[in-house]
């Protein structure tokens, strides 16, 4: 009996061992290091995918005004509306009127609408019986095109959030019909500041070139001296200095100011 002893004590100590080493396997997580980690990376954010939203369609997206075109029968002005980079709506914010232009307008702009929208380019057909107006259209609505790739390009190289809102873009004003003319003005606003104010329409011809020559450069001046369409008038040029006023608030409205 006494020499069965140390087989007892042999066969208690190594189950004792075994159930030890059973306890620890239980005690193991049942995942992994790597797959853990492969967990932690999958709820993190996309990074990429966030940026790439906002940017690139905040730079293609707004309103823009084209020069306006003189034809022999009145000017021709285009303004576009555009969205992530695509023409939603046109309409011309200028033409030919009085007379047998009042039938030729109604008949070939809403046309030429249809055809900037659909051709979102100035290569569209001119419509019959409207050669002037067409030729005009195209012309204004080119230069609506290049302002807006302009806008874009400048928007998308000064990136998302504030320093977008910060960059410098050009707004053109509606047309103000004054007893000597028409005044249109553009203006170039940075940072909710207008930097650069300019007629780009304004009374010519006779009496109206030497009114003209001394009033809007001094209105240019006032203007991006107030920030606003709160300017004196400049004497001896009222009906150039009110048009003035008028489509210089019609550009800050445009741009939000």
């Amino acid at each position: 009996m006494r020499k069965s002893h140390p087989v007892r004590r042999v066969v208690l100590a190594t189950a004792a061992t075994v159930s030890g080493v059973v306890l620890l396997l239980s005690l193991k997580p049942s995942s992994d290091p790597a797959s853990a980690a492969a967990g932690g990376a999958a709820s993190q954010p996309p990074v990429a995918q966030e940026s790439a939203q906002g940017g690139a369609q905040a730079a293609g997206t707004g309103t823009v005004t084209g020069d306006a075109a003189q034809t022999q029968y009145g000017p021709v002005q285009v303004r576009l509306t555009v969205v992530n980079g695509k023409i939603t709506k046109a309409e011309a914010v200028q033409a030919p009127k009085g007379g047998t232009s009042d039938q030729k307008t109604a008949l070939s702009v809403p046309k030429l609408n249809q055809e900037a929208v659909t051709a979102q380019s100035a290569d569209i057909d001119a419509v019959s019986g409207a050669t002037y107006t067409s030729s005009g259209y195209k012309q204004s609505l080119q230069s609506a095109l290049d302002k807006a790739k302009a806008a874009a390009s400048q928007g998308s190289s000064q990136g998302q959030g504030a320093g977008a809102a910060q960059a410098a873009r050009t707004v053109t004003g509606s047309v103000a019909q004054t007893q000597y003319g028409p005044v249109q003005v553009r203006i170039t606003v940075a940072g909710g500041k207008i930097t650069k104010a300019e007629a780009v329409q304004a009374p010519k011809g006779g009496t109206s070139d030497q009114k003209t020559a001394l009033s809007v450069p001094k209105l240019n001046q006032e203007a991006v001296a107030a920030g606003s369409a709160d300017i004196d008038s400049v004497s001896g040029a009222t009906y150039t200095s009110n048009g003035y006023k008028e489509s210089l608030q019609a550009a800050l409205d445009q741009a939000g100011g």
